[in-house]
């Protein structure tokens, strides 16, 4: 099998780190640098420690252009910036992880233009296939587009949606801050962001792809829980179907989608952290229904969605290297 030659810039950090342990084991995958200037010339378990016996590869302060594809797992704001100033050969495909290209998808450049195709693959996994270049959803956007995208495909999100999301400390990233802090996060429970959370945008934005003109309103409350992994959300919204007819429409919505399955019972996070999943469980209560989704914020909600993402932009398996099993304990 010809391997695709792969470059990432940002890659001392978590979804740096997250990508390269699936690269490392994907059949089809060839690193050919892990860009970090902070951490050049150093092996790449020296920072992600559990790589220690497992690659012998090394962080890079140089790139090239002799790659396939290129991940950007930077800041947001940082990968416009760095296409900007580092010019990136037309034959590479590049798979963004920051927010930089999720709602305004072109970037004019000195002698090139690059468009991105939002990177849902439960929504645009054809478009995605054909793409040069794709802008890697959000971690809330990805669980709560996935809770919704069935009724916007039906027409049926016609009142106020009310959300609440928590997620785990790593999705902050890694630089520390107050409110990542160990002693700070740990026993605690805090909401930020309150109706006017980042990802909010991309989630509307898909909502109105497959329902155009959604008038309704989308309350977000997130949560930053005491956990590292994991993003559990919670919502709900009047509804005339019955949770038989719900259910059948999320099985049915779903059933060509390999990472994402209806539960005939409730979910808790352990059964997704460590996986490329997501799952979704659905009740009814008095006209309105609730529904839970559950995705791992480091996985399905950045690097393992980017490597879905690659596998179907490169005609591959979509599930390849992304069989991963979950911590059960």
């Amino acid at each position: 099998m010809k391997k695709i030659k792969i470059g990432i810039i940002g890659s001392a950090g978590y979804t740096g780190g997250e990508l390269i342990r699936l690269l490392i084991n994907h059949p089809a995958a060839q690193i050919e640098f892990a860009h970090s200037q902070s951490q050049a010339g150093k092996f790449v378990y020296e920072v992600h420690a559990d790589l220690l016996g497992d690659t012998d590869l090394k962080f890079s302060a140089e790139t090239s252009d002799d790659i396939d594809v290129l991940f950007l797992c930077v800041g947001h704001g940082n990968a416009r910036n760095y296409l900007e100033a580092n010019p990136v050969a037309e034959q590479v495909r590049i798979i963004d992880l920051s927010q930089d290209f999720r709602n305004e998808p072109d970037l004019e450049l000195k002698d090139a233009r690059r468009h991105f195709v939002y990177g849902l693959p439960e929504l645009n996994r054809e478009a995605i296939k054909t793409a040069k270049n794709v802008a890697n959803p959000g971690c809330f956007a990805t669980g709560i587009q996935l809770a919704l995208l069935p009724l916007a495909s039906a027409g049926l999100l016609n009142t106020e949606v009310h959300l609440t999301a928590t997620t785990g400390s790593t999705g902050a990233g890694q630089s520390p801050s107050p409110t990542t802090h160990f002693s700070w996060r740990n026993s605690n429970l805090s909401v930020y962001k309150p109706f006017a959370h980042q990802h909010l945008k991309e989630i509307t934005r898909s909502l109105n792809q497959l329902q155009p003109g959604f008038p309704a309103g989308l309350n977000l409350i997130p949560y930053r829980g005491d956990f590292s992994r994991g993003i559990i959300v919670s919502g709900y919204l009047q509804c005339d179907l019955e949770e038989a007819e719900a259910k059948a429409l999320y099985e049915t919505y779903y059933q060509s989608h390999p990472f994402t399955h209806i539960s005939p019972v409730n979910i808790n996070l352990k059964q997704i952290v460590n996986t490329n999943k997501c799952l979704l469980y659905l009740e009814k209560h008095d006209g309105k229904l609730m529904i839970i989704s559950i995705t791992d914020n480091l996985l399905k909600g950045a690097s393992g969605q980017a490597v879905q993402n690659m596998n179907l932009m490169f005609g591959l398996e979509e599930e390849a290297g992304l069989r991963l099993k979950p911590v059960a304990f």
